[in-house]
This record gives structure tokens, sequence and C-alpha cells, in this order.
């Protein structure tokens, strides 16, 4: 009985470290993969590299106005960037309309979508070098901007579960070294 016990809470207790799991469909890496340089506009013309956002958690979601998985996601997107962005994390929604920042202005409009910037790869680069082949396609970056987790397909980002999870990794984030491992005492 007492052995029973002990393992139960010293799973409890390994569980706990690795924080929440990983929602349905979400692939991680037991190695953090580095990301090629990308570069993209933002809603002005300006160009943009991932290098600027280090430092925090990104979700990069690699997507398009007419792909129907993305417009139907969108808006659970931009919840969870209401919900959880700031100096921790941020949703980065690149699109690849070849319409430019327009296509994605009335799409936002239409969709209620505000919460986070704009920002387009109207040549679609970014899918090609990230691996990506279909849309949607999301990464998850972390603060030294190596891909720690990627998923594809749509998924329901401001669900329960997927902000548990979320919210894990941007603490976890904190807690580990370059090279993907946790000081000791962590």
């Amino acid at each position: 009985m007492r052995a029973v016990a002990l393992a139960a809470l010293l799973m409890t207790a390994i569980l706990a470290d690795r924080g929440a799991a990983a929602p349905a469909g979400l692939i991680l890496h037991d190695v953090p993969r580095e990301i090629p340089p990308l570069v993209f506009a933002d809603d002005v013309g300006r160009q943009r590299t991932l290098e600027e956002f280090r430092g925090n958690v990104i979700l990069l979601k690699v997507w398009a106005t007419w792909c129907g998985p993305c417009r139907k996601e969108m808006p659970t997107l931009d919840r969870l960037q209401a919900r959880l962005g700031g100096s921790q994390f941020q949703v980065i929604a690149l699109s690849v309309d070849r319409g430019g920042p327009d296509a994605v202005r009335r799409f936002y409009a239409e969709t209620g979508v505000r919460h986070f910037a704009l920002f387009i790869d109207s040549a679609a680069r970014a899918g090609l070098r990230l691996g990506l082949f279909g849309l949607p396609g999301t990464l998850l970056i972390d603060r030294e901007g190596r891909e720690r987790g990627r998923l594809i397909g749509p998924a329901e980002w401001d669900s329960p579960e997927m902000i548990a999870f979320l919210q894990s990794q941007i603490l976890q984030a904190g807690t580990h070294r370059a090279d993907g491992s946790q000081p000791i005492g962590q």
C-alpha cells in the first residue's frame, strides 16, 4: 500500500515538472531545433525577422485568408493572444496571401481579429523554409529562437487545454538553459 502511494506521489512530481500535457496534434521535439532565418513584412512593408522577437516564447502561425481551416481558427488564435500575449509570449500570425496586407486587413475586419500584428510573406518562402507542407502550420518557438514543437493543421487555440499547456511552456522557458536542459535544482 505504501509503495503504491509513493509511486503515485513520484509520478505526480514527474508530471508536474514537465508541465501540462501537449494538446493533440502538437509534436514536441526532444531537442530544440534551429530555425532558418526568415524575412517577412509588417503592415507598412518594413522587413522583419524572427530574431527581433527573441526573448519571448513565440507561437508562429503560417496561414492564409483563403485557407478554410485557417479562417476558422484565427479568431481562437486572436483570443489566445488577448489572454496570454505580452512581454513573455506573442503570437506571430504570418500570412502567405499573395493579395498582400490589404487582403489580411479585410480578413481581420471581417472576423474581428484585433490582438496581433499583421505580418505577411506574399512569396510564401517561410512555409517552404520551415518545411510546412500545407496550411495552417504552427511552430512553438522558445526564447532563444529555436523550434520546440509544431502542429500541422487547425487547433482550438483558446481551449483550456491549450492555454494550460502554453502557460506551462512560458513558465518552463524561463528555467531552461540555451542547450534546452534545466539548471540544477529546477
